[in-house]
């Protein structure tokens, strides 16, 4: 269940691209040679409301399905380095809360969606298809901000790669080796906030 937040006059969603070591990954890099080959989305500043579409099982990378993913368990925890990066996005009261209206959807039905095998090969191929119960990590991601006219890329949903969100009117507030940033204390004032005061950068449209 997602928390429930008070009125502010600016809010965030934070794309987060990885480069993770599962076999899928390796696939698509060695087909693409992108840097970035997982994308998933937080609602906040801690990725503790953090999804995407991902293995069901960390030790199985054959079955996949919507998820709640962290940094700290699973596929990522046993890995020894996580490259990855953390992009900011900042969004209208009213688009955050449609973002997290879509999100709340997909949790209450998560055991409808599977992940989009088919959608995978084919974008390796540079083809479209589609199916509404069927997502691949990137696909979710650009569905959600699509949908709250965040992002238009003019490409079927299954053509979107994690790199493309580079291109967003963003702000890179870490880049480098994910892991690290499980290890952050909770007197920092959270991960986000010490990242906005190591690294403040911004990415231009």
């Amino acid at each position: 269940m997602l928390r429930e937040r008070k009125k502010v006059d600016k809010a965030y969603l934070y794309i987060v691209l990885v480069r993770s070591p599962s076999i899928v990954s390796h696939l698509i890099h060695l087909v693409t040679r992108d840097k970035y080959t997982h994308a998933a989305l937080a609602l906040d500043k801690d990725f503790q409301e953090m999804y995407s579409f991902a293995r069901k099982y960390s030790y199985n990378p054959f079955i996949g399905r919507f998820k709640h993913e962290r940094l700290d368990e699973g596929l990522y925890r046993r890995a020894e380095r996580l490259p990855g990066v953390v992009l900011e996005l900042e969004v209208s009261p009213e688009q955050y809360r449609k973002a997290q209206g879509i999100i709340q959807e997909f949790i209450f039905n998560s055991s409808r969606y599977k992940y989009n095998c088919r959608g995978l090969l084919y974008g390796l191929l540079n083809k479209p298809t589609r199916r509404d119960d069927r997502f691949l990590c990137s696909q979710f991601v650009y569905h959600v901000l699509h949908s709250c006219g965040l992002a238009d890329f003019g490409l079927p949903e299954n053509l979107v790669k994690p790199v493309d969100f580079l291109n967003l009117p963003v702000r890179v507030v870490y880049e480098g080796d994910l892991k690290k940033l499980t290890a952050v204390p909770e007197r920092s004032g959270g991960v986000l906030s010490l990242l906005h005061r190591l690294r403040p950068r911004r990415r231009a449209s």
